[in-house]
């Protein structure tokens, strides 16, 4: 799929939002991917990530697993992995730590890929790659469908991405006037209310 293809399926899937956002890593941005409102739908997440996983596939021969970090990367964990035809697994914040649970195992000979929804700082993907190595998981890449950061975040391993979308992201004491001007709110899973 190319670019305007993926920015297509957001727009339509009205999960394309403009305002004054704070993102999971604490950042402030006018634009705001709201990715559970494509996942809704089957029918465009399968498009989506059909095509994470061809590039997967091109980029990173023989993986044989899929692990995705609870809770935004699950369902395009699963979808990704059932087009890769390989198991799809997730951690999960433990004491705020990822940890792999319900009986999910890894061997050392498994070529893990983490695959997440959209990648601002990398942060989550760096903590659940650290969860994976630190069980001796051959973590060989990472994956997303949308690359926030244009290329900048540093997740610890290469990083396979649908698409590159640069949109700009401010620290809360660095915005810009048109910025600081509209209510902030908090749009993702860590929080729903408007945010002074």
């Amino acid at each position: 799929m190319h670019r305007d293809e993926v920015l297509q399926v957001f727009r339509d899937c009205g999960a394309m939002l403009e305002g004054h956002f704070i993102l999971s890593s604490g950042l402030r941005s006018p634009v705001f991917l709201q990715k559970a409102r494509v996942f809704q739908y089957p029918a465009q997440t399968e498009k989506l990530c059909k095509a994470l996983a061809e590039k997967i596939r091109a980029e990173i021969p023989g993986v044989t697993k899929v692990v995705s970090p609870a809770i935004g990367g699950i369902i395009p964990g699963y979808e990704t992995s059932r087009h890769l035809g390989v198991p799809a697994l997730y951690t999960e914040r433990v004491d705020g730590q990822f940890e792999l649970r319900r009986g999910f195992e890894i061997s050392a000979d498994d070529k893990v890929v983490v695959v997440e929804d959209i990648v601002s700082t990398g942060l989550s993907i760096r903590e659940c790659v650290d969860a994976l190595r630190k069980i001796g998981a051959n973590v060989v890449a990472a994956a997303c469908l949308i690359d926030r950061s244009g290329g900048e975040a540093d997740v610890g391993v290469p990083l396979v991405k649908l698409i590159d979308f640069k949109v700009p992201a401010y620290p809360a004491d660095q915005l810009p006037p048109e910025l600081a001007a509209i209510p902030a709110i908090k749009p993702g899973s860590r929080g729903i209310q408007g945010v002074k």
